[in-house]
């Protein structure tokens, strides 16, 4: 069997992607993945050096490089760190934040930090556990928080575009359940580069969608990023997690497996087929600005499908 060897160099590499049949060293693995962001950046047209971007920072390995990257090459860009008090405030969310700041810290870079028991008057399990949904639903209650404090946040400070850590395995993930449930709304909004669809909404886009987990991992590693290590404690026995295994089978018999998957959704997106009249409809509204299906809160002023209070609102509310 041939050894692999570092293309642009000839060393041994830290990491061999057969997927892109390419292995790099330590020094060339970084630089790679900085210019392929680049690369994406602009295939996708996500957003120019004249915009003001917000990344929503976790404390985990995706978000904290995703800043480092875009640190890196220059952009105007500072972040967003959304204290939930997960696991009713002990050592999840308290050393996610810290990770967040010091990681701040380190680069002179401003980080935004709203902390949502002290806002709100309670943490997200709290809230769950009011509108009884529990501990198995409270992935769809932080989930409503965390979009409404980006969208809010963008919006009140002032920035052109919101930039999570999303990466190929999540998407992959999150496209075979909505895939296997033919959600067909939820499949048109995994598009890595979203437009906003009301004046209180910002751009939303996901640079790392082409990169793979471990590729993340081994960056933040090589970039010496401390980031948290730990799963969400309310993650176990998630939907997400469970199609993430299937997905790994499949690419360890089938490398690339992933990546072809995804972006074989966004060519069959981009060409119409099933998902042609919803994407039509998408954009005239986006051309023509009729907004008809999206109202504005009385009370925050954020985007809302209902009359009256959004859901945000509502949960807060009581």
């Amino acid at each position: 069997m041939r050894k692999h060897r570092c293309r642009k160099c000839g060393a041994p590499p830290v990491i061999n992607m057969p997927q892109h049949r390419l292995a790099l060293c330590g020094e060339h693995f970084p630089q790679w993945v900085v210019e392929q962001t680049e690369r994406f950046i602009r295939k996708y047209r996500m957003f120019t050096r004249r915009e003001r971007l917000l990344v929503a920072v976790s404390g985990g390995k995706d978000s904290l490089s995703l800043w480092d990257i875009l640190w890196q090459l220059g952009y105007i860009v500072d972040g967003l760190y959304i204290n939930l008090e997960i696991n009713d405030g002990k050592r999840y969310s308290a050393e996610s934040q810290r990770k967040a700041e010091r990681f701040a810290e380190q680069r002179t870079l401003r980080l935004i930090v709203v902390d949502v028991p002290g806002k709100y008057g309670e943490s997200i399990s709290q809230m769950a556990q009011r509108c009884r949904r529990g501990d198995g639903k409270i992935c769809a209650v932080c989930g409503l928080v965390k979009r409404h404090i980006m969208d809010q946040t963008a919006r009140d400070n002032g920035y052109d575009v919101l930039a999570t850590g999303h990466n190929l395995d999540d998407e992959a993930a999150t496209l075979l359940a909505n895939t296997l449930a033919w959600e067909i709304d939820s499949m048109l909004r995994q598009k890595p580069v979203l437009e906003a669809r009301h004046p209180a909404q910002r751009r939303k886009v996901k640079p790392l969608f082409r990169f793979y987990e471990r590729e993340m991992a081994a960056y933040a590693l090589l970039r010496k990023i401390d980031y948290i290590n730990d799963e969400c404690p309310y993650a176990e026995g998630t939907r997400s997690i469970f199609y993430k295994r299937i997905l790994n089978q499949l690419e360890a018999d089938q490398p690339g497996a992933k990546l072809k998957f995804y972006l074989s959704f966004l060519k069959a997106w981009e060409r119409g087929g099933l998902l042609q009249k919803q994407a039509y409809d998408d954009e005239v509204r986006l051309v023509t600005g009729d907004n008809e299906q999206l109202k504005t809160c009385p009370s925050c002023g954020q985007p809302t499908t209902s009359i009256g209070l959004c859901a945000f609102c509502r949960l807060v509310e009581g």
